[in-house]
């Protein structure tokens, strides 16, 4: 049995690579969680990131009820993202871009398709 003697260095230990797909996951998660209220019939956010190095550039396409203090949400989207991003995948996030892509009116959840 030999014995250990000396450490090896960080850089020569490797590297780990974390997938768009899964800085992405954590994005649209991220998202979910900052909105206040999600509308019963719209999807659940989507996040598109492109990593270069440490940094990851993310776009996020949500929908929001409405009425609803738009900037408010995507301000607190933006952050939320950003912190979770950072936290989960040791990842700075210089750019968060949110579009809402669609406003779910109260209570039109049962009342689509009616005239009134």
């Amino acid at each position: 049995m030999t014995a250990v003697t000396g450490r090896v260095a960080a850089a020569e230990r490797g590297e780990t690579r974390i997938a768009d797909r899964v800085v992405a996951k954590i994005a649209a998660q991220a998202a979910k969680e900052a909105v206040d209220e999600a509308p019963e019939s719209g999807s659940s956010p989507r996040a598109t990131v492109t990593v270069h190095r440490d940094a990851a550039r993310v776009r996020v396409s949500l929908e929001l009820g409405y009425p609803c203090d738009i900037g408010r949400q995507c301000g607190a989207v933006r952050s939320r993202v950003a912190q979770r991003v950072k936290a989960l995948a040791g990842m700075d996030v210089p750019e968060v871009a949110v579009q809402v892509e669609r406003l779910h009116p109260a209570g039109a959840s049962g009342a689509q398709g009616r005239i009134r």
